[in-house]
């Protein structure tokens, strides 16, 4: 049990920072490192009062009962460690303060430690009964940190005792969530399997490949474009059948489902590690841990040793002016901040809104001027050019959006001065994830309910600058522009940011300190070849731990594509666990061989983000019944089958959904300058409108409005009916498993008999001593009233049932007891008490006793 404390130059100056004693260099294997100028000769009364500061530091750790070692040689350059020992005494110390459950020699329910009672517990080595950190870190390493240990389970218990219970939560949360992507990737590879199998059998695919159909359709952008056959369209048809078939909605609802039962599992599992991990009572622990404001560093600042004296003279004056301040702020102090937060988010969502609007004028304008190009091929992949080079740019847009939104979120946090550091977290989280929620997801919700929606009809089409006519969907449906568009920002979302910066930038990091390691001088580099690096100098040089902030955010922006869009995308499952599987390890690597080891912090739960994920858990209800409904073609299928469809079937449903125009209406400039086809007087288009022989032509028709209704229905249908199955699931799966309630409850009755047995215990030793007054005993007092104790408290005592010989030993409970006896003594209304309290041998007696 050793901690690291930086020291200071040659001149054994120890450097520290102008800040308070509780922002000094201590560090645990390497973390937390000294920054801001060194104090020294030449920072004049500053440096001194660091030196004091530090010394004053040194010596409450002394008398805190920590060993001290430094180094024996004197180093003339570079950073000095002081080693921070903790022997056995102040280690049960420690864990008797914390409340530690610790194994017994007894088969039973393990109690709290205790250094009275140390005799029961199982302690074969005081150098093994703690845990090591050296000893874990390597176990982690070779049994978790490694590639090819990714079919093992984690060890979360020793990710709990190495790191602390909120990374092992974290570890543990994405451990159950890899797990049950499992059954939700099978699923999905049989859902598109079945789309793969039935695509030859779908009607409505097989109609828009018949040439023999010869539906004509209208210009895709005025003038140089020309009139073509709906036949063309044939891949993008059969393609969009691969993931909007009606296995489709029953994937929807299943994952919809998944979700509750994923969220409930979670529930009973972390209960379980709140059981066996001894947090059941850590709630109660924390409040009085938010009561402060938090530390205001420029209060003490340059003040030096005086700060000591403030408080030791006067301690709760001087806790109060250190984190609460003398004045505490107001809402007119907080007024600006929220402010700034409100105006700065409402312009990284118009930054946003910017970008993605900006890519899709990049749409329009390289389509219209690949559709000028004279080279049929260039003619021919428009469609496939665009949106694919169009996805990219919105993925390189998405990942340099990401890191400037994550550096904004902490700069607005910091604005708002939270009280607490759990504050600050939270409002950091919410920042954070409505910033990036908004950047990944932008672009998919603009294919999925607003392009083609808005682009008009032939001889009425909407504009961007005058010029540029709005984009449509493809013949097939938006549907399978929007599978590309989520597929390509998830998968290069999870490759580029969760994999390669993860890996990339530590290593860049390090790089550059070995770049700038060359520049130290000869006298410096010929010091380090003669001293090899220690331990502590090799974890001093890892990168800063930075929180647990951007690795939870990564796997609740991939939650939301598996769950929000995957109607529309039913492998996103299947991806997502190929990546978290190697994520686990990655994340494992980088904290145990790249990181420095962050102070370990308890937690019960994973705070927050428990909340955002039950939150978009059911957004994605919503979301897609309207996938389902409105970007897919599967209720209007539905209508054209049981409404409209003369035999039952599907047969005609193309042309039951292509409306016509006549070219004579086009507006001057519209039609094509020049046509293969040019003998033709009507072209089609996908909408439900009146045709131009009708009284209200190009008007929407009765289909569209029955269609309108049916998608409606729908969307409610849906939505009711996912979320009564998920509160169903919700009810059904309990949330604490079967064997932590009856270990509670065992646990429970023990506790109620322990306390009875007690209780009667002290009954019979104040009827003892009552009785001792009117019946005394022959020889000394103490062995006399020790006598009249009962049995079972004789043996507690240490005393053999025949009162005769052996050992006292201590009860660990007695102060209870003493406590009770001094309260009577002090009673004034009781006279007895009083004649206890003043006989000699009575107090004997509970001196014995305690």
């Amino acid at each position: 049990k050793q901690i690291s404390v930086r020291g200071g130059d040659r001149l054994h100056r120890l450097s520290a920072p102008p800040h308070p004693p509780h922002r000094l260099s201590v560090i645990s294997n390497g973390s937390s490192p000294l920054s801001g100028p060194v104090g020294g000769v030449g920072q004049g009364g500053l440096g001194c009062a660091m030196v004091l500061i530090r010394e004053e530091f040194e010596a409450r750790l002394l008398e805190a009962g920590l060993e001290m070692e430094r180094d024996t040689e004197v180093r003339v350059y570079g950073p000095s460690f002081t080693r921070l020992h903790v022997p056995w005494q102040v280690l049960s110390r420690e864990a008797e303060f914390l409340k530690i459950k610790v194994p017994t020699k007894k088969v039973r329910p393990p109690p709290l430690y205790s250094r009275v009672c140390v005799c029961v517990f199982n302690i074969t080595s005081k150098d093994t009964f703690f845990d090591n950190a050296t000893r874990s870190r390597i176990l982690l390493h070779d049994e978790w940190a490694r590639y090819g240990a990714f079919y093992k389970y984690q060890p979360v218990d020793l990710i709990r005792k190495y790191f602390g219970e909120k990374i092992g939560l974290y570890f543990a949360w994405l451990g159950v969530y890899t797990q049950l992507l499992i059954p939700a990737s099978m699923v999905g590879i049989i859902v598109f399997c079945y789309g793969c199998y039935t695509v030859d059998m779908d009607v409505p695919s097989l109609e828009m490949c018949d040439k023999q159909q010869n539906f004509t359709m209208c210009p895709l952008c005025d003038g140089v474009c020309d009139y073509w056959h709906l036949s063309t369209a044939c891949g993008t048809a059969r393609a969009s059948h691969l993931f909007d078939n009606p296995a489709t909605v029953f994937f929807a609802i299943f994952m919809s489902l998944w979700v509750a039962t994923f969220l409930e599992h979670w529930k009973r599992r972390q209960i379980s590690l709140n059981h066996s991990w001894d947090l059941t009572g850590l709630e109660e622990e924390e409040v009085n841990t938010i009561t402060y404001h938090t530390p205001q560093p420029h209060r003490t600042r340059g003040r030096g040793a005086a700060a000591f004296k403030e408080r030791d003279s006067n301690p709760e004056a001087y806790k109060k002016s250190r984190y609460t301040g003398v004045e505490k702020l107001t809402w007119r102090d907080r007024l600006p901040g929220y402010l700034i937060n409100i105006s700065s988010i409402l312009f990284m969502f118009g930054l946003t809104f910017s970008a993605v609007f900006g890519v899709i004028v990049y749409r329009i304008v390289v389509s219209a001027l690949m559709a000028m190009s004279p080279d049929p091929e260039t003619k021919s992949n428009v469609r496939v050019t665009v949106t694919a080079t169009a996805v990219i740019i919105n993925l390189v847009v998405i990942l340099i959006l990401d890191e400037i939104y994550g550096a904004v979120a902490v700069w607005l946090t910091e604005l708002e001065i939270p009280r607490t550091e759990s504050n600050f977290e939270q409002h950091l989280i919410l920042k954070a994830f409505l910033l990036k929620f908004m950047n990944a997801y932008a672009p998919i919700f603009y294919v999925a309910f607003f392009k083609g929606r808005f682009a008009g009809r032939p001889g009425d089409y909407v504009y961007v600058f005058n010029d540029y006519r709005m984009e449509e969907c493809a013949p097939g449906g938006c549907l399978i522009e929007l599978c590309i568009q989520l597929s390509i920002i998830m998968v290069g979302k999870q490759l580029i940011q969760n994999n390669v910066f993860e890996i990339g930038i530590p290593k860049l990091k390090k790089l550059i300190r070995a770049w700038k390691g060359k520049g130290i001088s000869l006298e410096e580099r010929e010091e380090q070849r003669a001293r090899p690096p220690q331990q502590w100098n090799l974890d001093y040089t890892l990168v800063p731990f930075e929180g647990l902030t951007p690795e939870y955010m990564e796997m609740i922006i991939q939650f939301g594509f598996v769950s929000l869009f995957v109607a529309s995308f039913p492998l996103a499952p299947l991806f997502a666990l190929l990546n978290n599987v190697i994520e686990i390890r990655l994340d494992a690597k980088k904290f145990v061989t790249e990181l420095r080891r962050p102070d370990a912090v308890q937690a019960k739960d994973i705070g927050i983000w428990y909340n955002i994920l039950s939150g978009m858990g059911k957004f994605s209800v919503i979301i897609n019944a309207f996938v389902i409904s409105f970007t897919s073609d599967f209720i209007p299928r539905l209508v054209y089958q049981y409404m409209y469809s003369q035999t039952g079937t599907m047969h005609g449903f193309i042309d039951h959904t292509l409306s016509h125009f006549n070219v004579s209406n086009f507006r001057p400039g519209n039609a094509p300058t020049s046509s293969y086809l040019s003998e033709t007087t009507v072209c089609r288009y996908k909408d439900y409108r009146e045709p131009p022989w009708s009284a209200e032509a190009y008007q929407f028709s009765k289909t569209y409005w029955a269609v309108l209704a049916a998608r409606l229905a729908f969307v409610i249908l849906f939505q009711n009916l996912v979320m009564f199955l998920s509160l169903l699931v919700a009810w059904v799966i309990p949330d604490v498993p079967k064997n932590i309630s009856e270990q509670l409850k065992r646990e429970k009755t023990l506790l109620v008999d322990v306390f009875l047995r007690e209780e009667k215990e002290k009954f019979h030793l104040l009827q003892s001593l009552f009785s001792s007054k009117d019946l005394p005993s022959q020889g000394h007092p103490d062995t006399a009233h020790f006598r009249t104790l009962p049995l079972g408290l004789s043996q507690g005592l240490g005393q053999p049932p025949g009162g005769e010989g052996g050992e006292s030993r201590v009860r660990c409970r007695a102060a209870s007891f003493s406590q009770f006896t001094r309260q009577m003594s002090m009673s004034p209304s009781n006279n007895a008490g009083r004649q206890m309290s003043m006989s000699p041998s009575n107090d004997a007696a509970r001196h014995t006793a305690v």
